[in-house]
């Protein structure tokens, strides 16, 4: 899909779910920040400018035999997941796969997690996410969205008390992925 394709209102909406999403952590009784860092104290959450260009419409290639998988956390837990498929696209002229993963809970909604050039630089060092949701991800064409402005950090990113799953190595790119949620102003400190 090229940037011309790209839905009217897109950009608003990428912006509109990062203005959301700040309110929440500022102002939010469950906010996923230490108290340190919510009211007048929240520092903001830092964003690559949207982009059309990391915004794609892929098949997702359904793996004939899908397998359950362990992924490690960052409290050295584990949690499973099934490969479901994965998706195949390029990234400045680069070709990449990504592996999508279903919960082992019965639900439909695919996890995309990865680490790309931009980790641990510009971006948090253990990875980032995106939660595809079939009503909301699909095209009316069957494909999947893969929009990477709308990557973001897991929790524990901002907070070491939160557990999420790590990245699994196959979905570490060799790219850099200049969309999405940038590392936490706060991360660190």
């Amino acid at each position: 899909m090229s940037a011309t394709d790209t839905p009217a209102g897109w950009r608003d909406a990428v912006e509109q779910e990062r203005a959301k999403k700040a309110r929440f952590f500022r102002e939010g009784p469950r906010s996923p920040l230490p108290p340190e860092f919510t009211g007048e104290s929240f520092p903001g959450l830092d964003y690559y400018d949207p982009d059309p260009a990391y915004r794609y419409e892929l098949e997702l290639h359904g793996h004939d035999d899908v397998e359950e998988v362990t992924v490690g956390t960052s409290a050295e837990g584990e949690q499973t997941y099934l490969r479901y498929g994965e998706f195949r696209f390029e990234v400045d002229g680069e070709a990449v796969t990504l592996q999508a993963y279903r919960p082992t809970d019965g639900s439909d909604r695919l996890w995309v997690p990865f680490r790309d050039e931009t980790s641990g630089e510009e971006t948090y060092g253990a990875g980032r996410y995106l939660d595809l949701e079939p009503d909301h991800h699909r095209t009316d064409e069957g494909q999947w969205v893969l929009d990477f402005n709308r990557a973001y950090n897991p929790t524990c990113a901002y907070n070491p008390a939160y557990e999420c799953p790590l990245v699994p190595m196959e979905n570490w790119l060799d790219v850099a992925v200049e969309a999405g949620e940038r590392d936490f102003p706060g991360h660190g400190e």
